[in-house]
């Protein structure tokens, strides 16, 4: 037995997207094969095959093991002795105890440094509770093994009774060891360097792992000073897991390299600073497990007090004794009301005025997000646009705008008075769902406001990312070609469904808040100079109203911006709820505005106050905080599980016939035109890491590999009674959006691998149900798509009428939204009562935003023309929720009497 384990090579080191699943699945199963071994119930050629099983397993552990200091390749070799020695009962025992810790992400350990399968909280001697969690720290070393040894023993005998959590050293020799570590291992919480190391694994790694990593040191390492090289290294790093502290352990004297490292290390410590690197270790872990407000909260709700202020409801007063309202304590538990207060001291503070623990809150979670400033909003992302919005816009200014937005930023821009300017997302009429703006097109508006002298007048510019359809933007590409036309052009990304991009490699070069550092780090450096130099001298002057022909070419080159010139104002907002750990509601505005103190602190303080209550729901707040503290210490975790689940729907359907049969998930191919793509794989995300990267590095535009858009237009029935009926009325599965042929899957950092196993066990019980119908009766009804005769395009934005235009393609929403206000301005007209206006030669202009369910975006715009093509769509729609439309009485829409005297 023990040749057969030892002999065979191990098997390449997993790449990120399923190292964790692999993992859990090969412990798990040995301890399987371990057991049936162990039971004597089989003939000696099960015996054998259940060996060879479990040499495999042990050869797939032993790849990915040393990577992980919790079981750990010692614990593994543990395993593997007693196997070799016929023990197979004590081997599974040790199996049995590794397989609890898969229970959570933070393993546990004793007080005498034990590994336990201990779920938190237990106690089983019934006194205080014995055990800490775990966590795991990559140390890159290779010098001799007695002296890392030595280290590694003496650190762990700093530990206390009195210390929050324990931690393990992961010890790897190389540079490319560090990389792969922190890529698959996501319960890495910090990295201790050292100058002995080589650059290149001995061990062998994924194809994709190995290229991801080559991919990521390109132009790195050059040098062969050993200082630059742990300067690169810690610049990598950062870019894949900035929420890791490095370290730095030198073997030099340590003021003899301190003026080329300041700044770049948390700390560096000689080797004779164990006790310091130890509290340092403690101390930066408790740093971000620290939740300032949900602390305080606690605190106030254990105090005895009583209440003479507003709310009954708080500390329970109202309904603990009360025969009629006490199920609400029974439901939701005393803490929930004991918290519940309107008290903004004793410990707590004011969301509108934060002086103490709400204003920790927001810069701990500044420091998370990557922002200058970060704001916690308890109504909603809808709100966080209000705020944004008002604190830059003045009436007059001109806003470019995503029409297929969310209605937020529609109604926020009637309220600023700012002059609409629609840009129009690339359609995908075959699956009745709008893409994303393409950079041309919104390059082609600046320029020709340009033209038309109007560009003064332009502030802002808003874009979704990503949008409802999983459809995101390169917003580096857009930031950078904008602001060489527009240098002072603010921005505004909406990354309501986008909160947990921050926490991965992958995803993070996406986000507005990482995408404005490197600008800003980028833009300093002499070769940025260098190209927006050689780009002057290439490049002609924009054209003009009379030569509008070198536009052109500013349409066609990669712009950058002016160095010299640029102000990088860069505003994101998140609905924490969507996608990361809050309440409903809970949502965050991220601010990287280098004008911000100077130009926008006081509109923002006052726009803040316009729109926040000044009764903030405290419970919100304090899952914001709690939301922000799991995200920096388990967030590339539960991202990346994320990510492999939605993986894993996806092989199901490609795999089973039956389900690809009248299922397919639609891949890049199928929502981003060619156009818009270098890259040729219709889902880089299965095509390991590195095809996902360069993907994601290069394309205009990518998908989010979570959010799956299922098409169901083999099923013959439409997506809203998919949604209601299939999915949501007969087996209680929730989803996202829908449209005429699909409904929108999406995991997050929630979901589970039942829950998955669920979905498509569900969607095969449709899909025999489905099989049954046509062997009844013959055929399931077909649904209209575009190849239709009587199918009709989604509908760009027609124009605003005259009365409402302000030049450059840009309107005045506001002043048609409050004409309505006078009486009688408006009346309501049919489609065909519009038709046959339109065909005498009328013009129609809608009064009200009209806004359909899905898509979910306005149709029509107050002060917008109607057109023929528009009403064609509308009444084609079999939405069940149309705002803005009266079933009975039609659209309202001006009278001409009332646009005579606009």
């Amino acid at each position: 037995m023990s040749k057969r384990l030892t002999s065979g090579k191990n098997q390449a080191v997993a790449t990120p997207e399923s190292a964790w699943r692999k993992r859990k699945d090969a412990w798990e199963h040995l301890g399987y094969v371990l057991s049936e071994i162990a039971s004597e119930h089989h003939d000696e050629p099960g015996r054998k095959e259940h060996e060879l099983e479990a040499g495999r397993l042990l050869g797939l552990l032993a790849s990915i093991e040393p990577y992980w200091a919790n079981p750990g390749v010692d614990y593994l070799n543990d395993v593997v002795e007693l196997m070799s020695n016929g023990h197979y009962a004590d081997a599974m025992q040790l199996v049995y105890q590794a397989n609890q810790s898969f229970r959570t992400i933070t393993q546990y350990v004793d007080m005498d440094g034990h590994d336990q399968p201990q779920s938190e909280g237990e106690d089983p001697a019934g006194g205080i509770k014995p055990y800490v969690p775990m966590v795991e720290i990559l140390l890159l070393d290779n010098g001799p093994a007695d002296e890392i040894a030595k280290f590694t023993e003496e650190l762990a005998a700093q530990r206390g009774r009195t210390d929050p959590f324990h931690y393990n050293f992961i010890v790897v020799p190389s540079v490319e060891d560090a990389l792969a570590a922190v890529v698959i291992n996501p319960s890495i919480q910090g990295v201790v360097l050292t100058a002995r190391f080589e650059l290149a694994t001995r061990r062998r790694l994924s194809s994709t792992l190995h290229k991801f990593i080559t991919n990521r040191t390109a132009g790195y390492f050059e040098s062969t000073r050993q200082i630059q090289r742990l300067l690169d290294l810690e610049e990598i790093l950062d870019t894949l897991h900035p929420q890791l502290p490095v370290y730095l352990m030198a073997g030099v004297a340590l003021e003899s390299i301190a003026h080329e490292i300041t700044g770049r290390f948390r700390r560096i410590f000689s080797r004779n600073d164990g006790m310091d690197l130890h509290l340092s270790i403690i101390a930066e872990v408790i740093e971000r497990y620290h939740t300032p407000f949900f602390a305080a909260l606690q605190k106030y709700a254990k105090r005895p007090g009583g209440v003479f202020h507003a709310m009954p409801i708080s500390r329970a007063g109202s309904v603990q004794n009360s025969p009629w309202a006490r199920d609400l304590v029974d439901f939701y538990g005393k803490n929930l009301l004991l918290a519940e207060t309107s008290a903004t001291s004793g410990g707590l503070d004011s969301l509108l005025d934060p002086q103490s623990s709400i204003k920790k809150a927001h810069e701990l979670a500044a420091r998370a997000f990557g922002s200058h400033r970060t704001y916690f909003v308890t109504n909603g992302t809808s709100t966080a646009n209000k705020i944004v919005h008002q604190s830059i816009l003045a009436p007059g200014d001109i806003v470019l705008v995503d029409r297929n937005c969310h209605k937020s930023h529609h109604y926020s821009l009637v309220l600023a008075g700012a002059h609409v300017s629609y840009l129009e997302a690339y359609p995908l009429n075959e699956h009745s769902m709008y893409g994303a703006v393409p950079l041309r097109e919104i390059k082609a508006r600046l320029l020709q406001l340009r033209r038309e002298g109007l560009l003064h007048k332009v502030k802002m510019i808003t874009l979704t990312n990503c949008t409802f359809d999983g459809i995101i933007y390169d917003p580096r590409r857009v930031m950078e070609e904008c602001l060489a036309i527009k240098p002072d052009l603010v921005f505004l990304w909406d990354e309501a469904w986008f909160a947990f991009a921050g926490f991965h490699p992958v995803y993070r070069q996406r986000t507005a808040m990482s995408v404005a550092s490197r600008l800003e780090a980028q833009m300093e450096t002499q070769e940025y100079q260098q190209r927006f130099a050689q780009q002057v001298q290439q490049l002609p002057e924009p054209g003009t109203i009379d030569a509008p022909q070198n536009d052109e070419l500013w349409l066609n080159t990669r712009l950058i911006p002016d160095p010299g010139l640029v102000r990088l104002r860069v505003y994101s907002t998140q609905s924490t709820h969507k996608t990361l750990t809050s309440l409903r509601q809970g949502s965050m505005i991220h601010v990287f505005d280098q004008d911000f103190a100077m130009r926008n602190r006081n509109a923002f303080r006052e726009a803040y106050m316009t729109h926040t209550s000044t009764s903030p729901n405290y419970q919100i707040l304090a899952s914001l905080d709690i939301g922000r503290r799991q995200a920096e210490l388990e967030g590339y975790a539960l991202v990346q599980r994320q990510v492999d689940l939605a993986q894993s729907i996806c092989r199901a359907m490609t795999r089973n016939a039956l389900l690809g049969k009248y299922f397919r998930i639609l891949d890049s191919k199928d929502l981003i035109p060619d156009e818009y793509r270098c890259s040729t794989s219709a889902t880089p995300v299965r095509d390991g890491l590195a095809a996902w990267d360069e993907a994601w590095g290069n394309d205009e535009f990518v998908v989010d590999p979570s959010r799956l858009t299922l098409d169901i237009s083999r099923t013959g029935v439409d997506g809203d009674t998919f949604k209601h009926q299939y999915l949501m009325d007969g087996h209680s599965i929730q989803v996202n959006k829908t449209s005429r042929t699909s409904v929108l899957l999406m995991t997050n950092i929630g979901t589970t691998r039942s829950a998955v196993a669920h979905l498509i066990e569900v969607l095969v019980k449709i899909a025999e149900e489905l099989e049954r119908k046509i062997r009844l009766e013959g055929q399931l009804p077909a649904l209209n798509t575009s190849d239709d005769e009587n199918s009709v395009c989604l509908p760009d934005f027609s124009s605003f009428a005259p009365e409402f235009d302000t030049g450059g393609g840009s309107g005045d929403v506001r002043k048609a939204y409050y004409l309505t206000y006078q009486d009688p301005a408006t009346h309501f007209l049919s489609s065909a009562q519009i038709r046959e206006r339109i065909a005498a030669g009328e013009q129609i202009v809608s009064a009200l935003f009209v806004t359909p369910y899905p898509p979910g975006f306005p149709v029509l715009v107050p002060g917008q023309v109607v057109t023929l093509n528009i009403l064609d769509y509308m009444d084609r729609l079999d939405t069940r929720e149309i705002h803005g439309y009266h079933q009975a009485l039609g659209y309202q829409v001006f009278t001409g009497e009332t646009l005579a005297g606009a």
